[in-house]
């Protein structure tokens, strides 16, 4: 099966080109790759990644190099509505660890999980292998807090990936730290997928909640986050995040004018 290729054509919300899919069309590439022998990146930028790559050049290199960029955000949605170049859906890293599991444990594949507490990622391989038979978990690590700043933390990270050969990888450490490592794992597993997902393997696991289907279907996803961490996300998503996102949307609907 040859790989299916990529959108000629991106929609830009400062500065950054999303891929114009949904969820569904994404899990159909990601697979038909795998099933190709060619592998690759997935990043889900939400409002305060794209907040991030406007001031960080490592930031937005990560993105930019990404095979598959997709809007993880409900406001970038809008924004691009305003712009008159829509995107056809929000598609989530914390919705996407279920259906591409779902897809490659239909091909027999494996997954590896890479984040969470200690623990956090074993338990969450266990619920994906319940819940999607044939799905094989080649391994989880759960990287102590600066780990990053080891590099014999990383050298051992990255033997044990490799040594796996897994099909598909979550990395769920957070943006950009998460990029970091995929960078770092990517040359040596040319055949494997890298996805970013932040939260969703603690979400997997049930450590953490998401929010309702009606909050993520109306935008407010993050205020149930929020909720749930307040001391952490208030200065994330008030001071920053709000006023980034309500610039997005005038600068969007201005533009289309």
């Amino acid at each position: 099966m040859s790989a299916p290729a990529a959108p000629s054509a991106t929609v830009v919300l400062s500065g950054v080109g999303f891929h114009p899919l949904t969820e569904a069309e994404v899990v159909s590439r990601v697979v038909a790759d795998l099933c190709a022998g060619v592998g690759g990146t997935l990043v889900t930028p939400n409002v305060d990644i794209l907040r991030l790559v406007r001031r960080d050049a490592e930031a937005r290199g990560h993105v930019e190099s990404a095979s598959y960029v997709v809007a993880d955000g409900a406001p970038l949605v809008w924004a691009s509505r305003l712009a008159g170049t829509a995107l056809p859906e929000r598609v989530a890293g914390s919705s996407l660890i279920w259906s591409l599991s779902a897809a490659v444990a239909a091909e027999s594949r494996s997954v590896y999980l890479l984040g969470g507490a200690p623990g956090v990622a074993a338990r969450a391989g266990e619920v994906l292998a319940e819940r999607y038979p044939g799905l094989r978990v080649a391994g989880t690590s759960c990287p102590p807090y600066g780990f990053e700043d080891d590099p014999v933390a990383v050298e051992r990270i990255r033997a044990e990936v490799t040594a796996a050969r897994p099909d598909l990888v979550y990395v769920g450490l957070g943006f950009p730290k998460q990029e970091r490592l995929i960078a770092r794992l990517t040359p040596d597993l040319p055949g494997t997928w890298f996805v970013g997902c932040g939260a969703a393997i603690g979400f997997v696991a049930g450590v953490r909640r998401r929010a309702p289907r009606w909050m993520q279907r109306t935008g407010l996803e993050w205020a149930h986050r929020l909720g749930s961490e307040p001391t952490r996300l208030f200065r994330r998503y008030v001071v920053h995040d709000a006023p980034f996102a309500l610039r997005l949307l005038a600068a969007s609907a201005l533009r289309r004018r």
